[in-house]
């Protein structure tokens, strides 16, 4: 009777051994969560800036897809039982510091763009990074890296526009 409870628990250790993700699949997924989320409180904190329709409507979109990869991330992390990333309320009042020093006296919409633009290129950047560093990610996790990257490379030609 011990040896088959032996088994059994050895078969559990191997069964959670499996269940859980490699460090590398959750840093690329946390910070797809980290790049993601920024964009989206980016957008947020702007959002009352924009008198462009047509941007405003693009930047609602936006949105909406970003928190559509961060949710694909999250799932992938609940379904791995590994940690999301949490955020700190540091950078949320360095970015609406950011938002509101830059749109001080010109909130035109070309400005408005090449801010969003160079904050599209810094967390393309942030990604790049990611990705080389955590090469062993899985290709589900590759996969949601490479559509967030795929999706600001193409924000960033639909914003160029408005420059």
């Amino acid at each position: 009777m011990v040896i088959g409870s032996e088994v059994m628990a050895a078969e559990l250790r191997e069964e959670e051994r499996i269940l859980k993700m490699k460090s590398d699949d959750i840093g690329i997924l946390q910070d797809v969560q980290r790049n993601t989320k920024m964009a989206m409180k980016a957008i947020d904190a702007l959002s009352g800036k924009i008198y462009d329709d047509t941007l405003s409507v693009q930047m609602a979109r936006e949105s909406m897809k970003y928190a559509e990869i961060y949710n694909k991330a999250a799932d992938r992390l609940l379904s791995g039982k590994a940690a999301f990333y949490r955020d700190n309320g540091f950078q949320d009042m360095m970015l609406k510091g950011s938002v509101n020093m830059n749109t001080m006296l010109n909130t035109s919409t070309s400005h408005i763009a090449e801010m969003l633009i160079q904050g599209s290129n810094r967390g393309l950047t942030s990604m790049w990074k990611s990705v080389n560093h955590h090469e062993k990610a899985g290709d589900v996790s590759m996969e949601i890296a490479k559509e967030l990257m795929d999706f600001v490379e193409k924000n960033i030609e639909r914003l160029k526009q408005y420059l």
